[in-house]
């Protein structure tokens, strides 16, 4: 009895994804080909048109079995959307590293790139009384902030890694709604934990991919097992990173519940149908209209005391 074709693809992914962990030379599956997100069909990677429905078929994404493309065969090249949020955490990492030191003051604990606690709180950093008199909006913005050169490098390392992985398992829009999602998630329970304390970085949201990613395997039994036991790295390197630096442990956990959730609940790959397109897609939209809004309210209040 033949199995259906979307059971027989995931199959088929999931296949390859474990080949290429352990076998690097063996042609994958999904190196020669993909999915036309319109009638379903399996058609060649690199092909810019479907042949039998003729649908654009858009740019080829880095895919999950094989892991990102790498230069030098070190450094992975993040996918579109990947790109974008690496791009926006750096400007406002450079924005708020020369405004710290164009301050005039000393930087307490003299730490690499240092960004000022006021600074932070200006350009969006999540803390409680702000937030409870209706700046909402810190929730996102908080995300995109990081304290030091090395806070930055570590998230950064490890989205540039997680992202491409996500943002091919699930499609684009998908993976903007997750990871917007998981970053929320995460500073609201540290809102909750701690209401007084200043916090920012995009590790709840980092923590939300591998969730996603976990939450994703349990739905591929034995194969999802051992998949799932390579992501457990990420959460070791998470726990060592925690041991020796300050760190919001609650906004973490955040992240990684909301993200284990949405792994779970969130059928992988592009949408099945016009009308499940459609609704990703606007809640794609809807997502970059909210990290929009709320980086206007922040550039509004910049310079306004607290």
């Amino acid at each position: 009895m033949d199995l259906p074709p979307r059971i027989r693809f995931k199959l088929e992914k999931w296949k390859s994804v474990w080949r290429a962990r352990f076998r690097a030379d063996e042609p994958s599956y999904q190196k020669v080909h993909r999915m036309c997100s319109n009638c379903r069909a399996l058609i060649d990677r690199g092909a810019s048109v479907c042949p039998l429905c003729g649908t654009p078929t858009g740019p080829v994404r880095a895919h999950a079995g094989a892991g990102p493309e790498r230069v030098l065969g070190i450094i992975p090249i993040p996918s579109t959307a990947t790109s974008v949020l690496v791009v926006v955490n750096i400007i406002l990492y450079g924005l708020s590293w020369y405004l710290t030191q164009t301050s005039g003051a000393d930087l307490a604990g003299g730490e690499m790139g240092g960004i000022r606690g006021d600074v932070l709180l200006r350009f969006g950093a999540k803390f409680g009384p702000p937030m409870f008199a209706g700046q909402w909006w810190r929730l996102v913005t908080a995300t995109f902030l990081h304290a030091s050169l090395l806070h930055i490098g570590m998230n950064l390392w490890c989205l540039f890694d997680l992202g491409p992985e996500v943002e091919s398992l699930f499609s684009t829009p998908k993976f903007i709604v997750i990871y917007l999602a998981t970053g929320v998630a995460g500073f609201i329970l540290s809102l909750w934990w701690s209401p007084g304390g200043l916090s920012v970085g995009a590790s709840g949201a980092i923590l939300g991919l591998i969730g996603v990613l976990i939450g994703a395997s349990f739905r591929h039994g034995r194969l999802g097992q051992a998949y799932r036991g390579m992501l457990y790295r990420w959460l070791i390197y998470m726990l060592v990173f925690g041991l020796f630096f300050a760190v919001d442990n609650a906004a973490h956990v955040g992240g990684l519940a909301m993200g284990a959730a949405l792994g779970y609940l969130v059928p992988e790959g592009e949408p099945t149908t016009r009308a499940s397109q459609r609704l990703w897609n606007a809640l794609a939209v809807l997502s970059v209209l909210i990290m929009a809004a709320s980086f206007a309210m922040m550039a509004l209040q910049l310079n306004r005391a607290l």
